[in-house]
């Protein structure tokens, strides 16, 4: 792929935002029969690839979606691939008739005993909205378990493109799913990103699009300049409170993710690595010019104490991360005009919500936009399908996370390693998009039933593959 489009691939479009994407390239002089082709062509040859000349059965639905679908199985054909369609319904618009006739290989019916290797989806695409018809999703389901390895095509059939939310009950798994034109809410969106298999995309040169969010991408990261030194590589100053352990993973993981100094403010901490340096005078960290960013929250605890040490950590306005219990404590008055980056899960964003006076309605990255525009501050709804909010309507989604990651004590590693990013960098966006990517990368290289004492040690690997 060009790199001058690199950016605009990386995009995700709601369904309106697709049509209207379309439309432009429509005014611009593409007809609607060439898009299909460019669509179901490119495709056609993941399909091809995957299926390796296995034979591949493509199913057909009546809408632009099973246009997709004949122009894939004429692109099989022409490669000498065996293929074959089930048509679900006829054509009902005319860039679907048109693929239709242009197709010449083999057709069967619907009740038809079909099996194969490939299965294909075609049967309707992103702009589904109500639940599939009982024999369309009873045949959707039928030929799924009938071939070795099953491909869904843009989104599929039975999945709410917007939502991730399924339509049907007992919907299929999928092997692949490859995105049309650019990538939907439901690509990254649980619980229809965990049964969509490997991702791939077609760009049929759709143009960027206002508003539109973006996936997370791998981090360009630079080594320290060559007159570097501790301070100036980014010090780092981790409040700590009742329970010493959170901190020291936090601090763990920030020591491997670039900071040059980590200084953990706590009492009667046990066997801290010797490169961490700890201190019991609180004052003394956050009042100390030279730090370049602040974390508090890991193991904070929930008591008055507790407040009175969030509160006076963003009195030192300085950029911050704030995490677990302070997610809790935290007010609306307590946050200055400092950078600032929160780091909720589920329960942790429910409790901001109320503090803040937010519904806690909506879909996850709505609530993490409307978060991240009352605070001020960015938000990292972390989760399965983590997304990452800006006070400016940024949107950034994350692939799916491993699931070992469910493990205690992998939030806490995740907040050193965005909070050593900000100490380096100073930008929180920049911060939270590096971290998120960090920790997931560490926690591929982790493998299974890993800790968080091992994740964190794993970050500096994940660093050190994204140094250009």
């Amino acid at each position: 792929m060009p790199r001058s489009r690199d950016g605009i691939v990386s995009q995700v479009l709601t369904v309106a935002q697709m049509r209207a994407a379309e439309e432009d390239l429509i005014s611009a002089g593409t007809s609607v029969d060439a898009l299909m082709q460019r669509a179901g062509r490119g495709a056609g040859e993941w399909v091809r690839r995957i299926a390796g000349g296995g034979s591949v059965t493509v199913l057909c639905g009546p809408g632009n979606n099973g246009g997709d679908g004949w122009v894939i199985a004429e692109y099989l054909r022409e490669h000498a691939n065996a293929v074959r369609v089930v048509a679900a319904r006829e054509p009902a618009t005319d860039a679907a008739r048109n693929a239709r006739a242009l197709y010449l290989g083999e057709v069967v019916a619907a009740d038809a005993y079909v099996s194969g290797d490939v299965f294909v989806d075609c049967l309707f695409g992103s702009g589904l909205a109500r639940a599939l018809p009982e024999e369309l999703a009873a045949l959707l389901g039928r030929l799924a378990s009938r071939h070795r390895q099953c491909i869904a095509i843009d989104v599929p059939s039975g999945i709410e493109s917007d939502s991730g939310q399924p339509l049907n009950e007992g919907l299929p798994d999928w092997s692949v799913t490859i995105a049309l034109g650019a990538w939907k809410h439901a690509h990254f969106a649980m619980p229809a990103c965990a049964a969509m298999g490997a991702l791939r995309l077609v760009d049929i040169g759709v143009a960027a699009m206002p508003g539109a969010a973006r996936v997370l991408r791998k981090p360009v990261l630079v080594p320290p300049a060559a007159d570097s030194h501790k301070y100036r590589r980014g010090m780092l100053g981790i409040v700590g409170g009742e329970m010493p352990g959170a901190a020291l993973l936090a601090a763990t993981a920030a020591l491997r993710a670039g900071a040059g100094y980590v200084k953990l403010a706590a009492q009667a901490v046990l066997s801290a690595p010797a490169e961490l340096v700890v201190t019991g005078d609180v004052d003394a960290v956050l009042g100390d010019a030279r730090m370049a960013a602040l974390l508090v929250g890991p193991g904070l605890g929930r008591s008055d104490a507790a407040s009175h040490l969030l509160a006076k950590a963003l009195h030192a306005a300085k950029p911050c991360v704030i995490d677990a219990d302070a997610l809790v404590l935290l007010r609306p008055e307590m946050l200055g005009d400092a950078l600032c980056v929160l780091t909720p899960h589920e329960g942790e964003m429910a409790a901001l919500e109320r503090n803040f006076g937010l519904s806690g309605q909506g879909l996850r990255r709505e609530r993490a936009l409307a978060l991240a525009a009352k605070s001020g501050a960015v938000v990292v709804f972390k989760g399965p399908d983590s997304v990452i909010a800006g006070p400016s309507g940024e949107l950034v989604l994350a692939l799916r996370a491993s699931s070992w990651l469910s493990v205690a004590g992998t939030g806490d590693v995740l907040a050193g390693t965005i909070a050593s990013r900000l100490a380096t960098n100073g930008q929180a966006l920049r911060a939270a998009e590096e971290g998120l990517w960090l920790h997931a990368d560490a926690a591929k290289r982790c493998g299974a039933a890993f800790t968080a004492g091992e994740l964190a040690h794993a970050v500096q690997a994940a660093v050190r593959d994204c140094i250009e």
